[in-house]
């Protein structure tokens, strides 16, 4: 394009219309995908902040998974009418989408695990008396949870924030992954932001 007065010649931005202007990613979608971040640090954080008794993480990494496996049990047995799914279907495909909107790394993984606990309470669901198992598993993973906070002396985080008990499960996967080393930046921002809440 030839200014009108003057013979300086400017060319036209590159544009990809994937990235925006010379391959950067447009502003819109960098504020989407750092408000997702921060949604996740910020639900990790907050959990974190209840549970930094070493004793108290050993009961959840026990008393989770029961917990977990109990609720899919009991959804299984509890099928949608006029379709060939379940309600563990049903929460599965829902809790899926919540982890894979805050991190698609550790969603994926969720969903990984997610699907491993419907195939188990399938399992679970042909034994005698499936309704009793999923009541006594629900009871020992809860009751493993709260002699966890009884040690460390702090409420569960769920009283304060009812995503927490969607969290919990995240949590798990997130800690085993800092511990094997890796994410190091997530874990970085997750313990700063534990200890300064707000």
């Amino acid at each position: 394009m030839t200014c009108l007065r003057g013979s300086a010649t400017m060319d036209p931005p590159e544009i990809n219309h994937s990235f925006g202007y010379n391959g950067t990613v447009p502003r819109r979608r960098r504020v989407h995908r750092e408000s997702a971040m921060s949604d996740l640090i910020r639900h990790l954080a907050h959990y974190a902040a209840y549970h930094r008794d070493r004793r108290n993480i050993a009961t959840h990494f026990a008393g989770i998974p029961l917990i977990l496996i109990a609720a899919l049990l009991g959804l299984t047995l509890l099928p949608i009418p006029g379709t060939p799914v379940n309600c563990a279907d049903l929460a599965i495909a829902l809790s899926a989408l919540y982890y894979l909107r805050l991190d698609l790394r550790l969603g994926a993984i969720m969903l990984l695990i997610l699907g491993g606990g419907r195939e188990l309470a399938l399992v679970l669901a042909g034994w005698p008396s499936p309704l009793t198992l999923a009541v006594i598993l629900f009871a020992a993973g809860w009751t493993l949870q709260f002699i966890g906070h009884y040690l460390e002396g702090k409420k569960p985080a769920f009283f304060d924030d009812l995503a927490s008990l969607l969290i919990g499960p995240l949590f798990l996967v997130a800690e085993t992954g800092f511990a094997l080393g890796w994410r190091a930046g997530l874990k970085q921002d997750v313990r700063q932001a534990a200890r300064h809440p707000g």
